[in-house]
């Protein structure tokens, strides 16, 4: 999925999509580690994209918390 296309997302919709990704990541790394995975490269592209979802999670939230809290900062 393309960046542009996560950050359109809103953060319960990127939980979602962080918890399909792990689920996707135990099926990838199962099937390595049996030896049944085609490409091992869509292991690494699983975890890759699960790494910008959490960024952007972490974003999102920190940004959230971070205008509430200047609110507070300017009634000082």
């Amino acid at each position: 999925m393309e960046l542009s296309e996560l950050r359109q997302m809103s953060p319960a919709d990127l939980r979602i999509k962080e918890r399909e990704t792990r689920e996707e990541i135990f099926r990838l790394r199962l099937k390595l580690r049996t030896n049944q995975l085609d490409n091992p490269a869509n292991y690494r592209k699983a975890r890759r994209e699960l790494a910008r979802i959490l960024t952007l999670i972490g974003e999102k939230t920190a940004g959230a918390g971070a205008a509430q809290g200047s609110g507070d900062a300017a009634a000082d």
